[in-house]
């Protein structure tokens, strides 16, 4: 990431947003949207690959990474704030990376500008109930029943253990060996910080209005059937399997690949992921008019 352009920008919610940028501002965009526990360092090993054929803009979520945590996190305040930075950019037409935490921010990205929206890259990212098995059955409970039991039911990820679940967990040996244990403990410093285990808890609380929401992203889809491709880690023990089933029904023509990876499956399988997505972006337009 050090060979990057890193920048920073304070936002009207008044805190500052860190985010990267690479490739020529004239090609299409790409908006790469990360999850938890990571931040745009999560696409360090895609970006070079992207950045030929695109212009990148990968912030980090506010709360994680270098940006600041927001005094109210809700995934609309984040889609608000990603789109004060695509106009800052003058960013006009764009690709959208959705990706776990990543997708909410990411459909209200797509659905507050439709028409500048070039197509949508799907990676173990959750839009229909499919992808929710018995794992979330807690998460439910504590949706429908909030209270401090609960909470702590379905809070036990937000743990040093739990920060490297989300790298290794659900992985083959051989394929986790891949990742180095520097990734979560990294990810696990930050997430130490002041008012960022805070951020989590009001994120994971906001998610239950973006599962809400599901049957308009269904009606949106179907509506507008965005080009799409889809790298998928068929060993993510979060986001159940049956979930890429339900993104192929409701865009058909979606170009669908299932990696021998897990959920953070950048983690493991970075140089086919982007020359998938390369190849994707290849076929669209190659430059694009940035706003005015």
């Amino acid at each position: 990431m050090n060979s990057l352009n890193r920048k920073r920008m304070r936002v009207s919610a008044g805190v500052d947003l860190s985010f990267v940028t690479a490739g020529d501002p004239t090609y299409p965009a790409v908006l790469l949207l990360h999850g938890l526990p990571n931040s745009a360092s999560g696409f360090r090993d895609i970006i070079p690959t992207l950045a030929e054929v695109c212009y990148v803009i990968a912030p980090d979520l506010p709360g994680f990474g270098a940006s600041e945590p927001f005094p109210k996190p809700t995934f609309e305040a984040y889609g608000e704030a990603i789109l004060e930075l695509l106009s800052h950019l003058r960013v006009g037409p764009r690709y959208v990376y959705l990706h776990d935490f990543g997708a909410p921010v990411g459909f209200h990205v797509a659905m507050k500008e439709p028409d500048l929206l070039l197509g949508l890259i799907v990676q173990n990212a959750n839009a229909h109930r499919s992808g929710m098995g018995p794992q979330w059955n807690d998460v439910f409970t504590y949706w429908s029943h909030p209270n401090a039991q609960t909470e702590a039911a379905v809070t036990k990820h937000l743990s040093y253990e739990g920060t490297r679940d989300q790298y290794i967990a659900g992985v083959p040996a051989d394929v986790a060996a891949l990742v180095s244990p520097e990734r979560w403990e990294e990810d696990w410093r930050v997430m130490s910080l002041p008012g960022r285990l805070e951020t989590q808890r009001a994120l994971l609380a906001d998610y239950g209005k973006y599962v809400a929401r599901f049957d308009a992203f269904a009606r949106f889809l179907a509506e507008r059937q965005p080009p799409a491709v889809m790298v998928w880690g068929r060993h993510d023990i979060y986001f159940d399997i049956a979930e890429t089933v339900s993104w192929m029904q409701d865009l058909p023509r979606m170009e669908c690949h299932i990696l021998d990876g897990g959920h953070l499956l950048l983690e493991t399988h970075a140089r086919p992921a982007a020359e998938i997505l390369r190849r994707f972006i290849e076929r669209g337009p190659r430059r694009t008019a940035r706003r005015t």
